[in-house]
């Protein structure tokens, strides 16, 4: 018998026909699950907020290129100055 590690709600699903990797919502919260575990199964939620950060990181990452390139201006316009 599975349980959603969110909200504990009982999972209707086949222990035996499950796979690792695949993915499930719960029925109660709607939460996103993956199996990571088949034997015994064991499942963990997908989280937003890991999605969120990813997508965070990645546009820090573009900010940084950006300043860094706004960085390479600012100085590429002061050698011009002094010259």
């Amino acid at each position: 018998m599975l349980k959603c590690p969110e909200c504990s709600a009982v999972l209707d699903v086949d222990e035996d026909e499950v796979e690792e990797g695949e993915l499930m919502s719960c029925p109660e919260c709607e939460v996103e699950l993956e199996v990571v575990q088949v034997n015994p199964v064991h499942i963990n939620v997908i989280s937003d907020e890991t999605e969120a950060e990813d997508e965070k990181e990645e546009s820090e990452e573009d900010f940084d290129e950006d300043k860094g390139e706004k960085k390479e201006e600012k100085e590429k316009a002061e050698d011009e100055e002094e010259e």
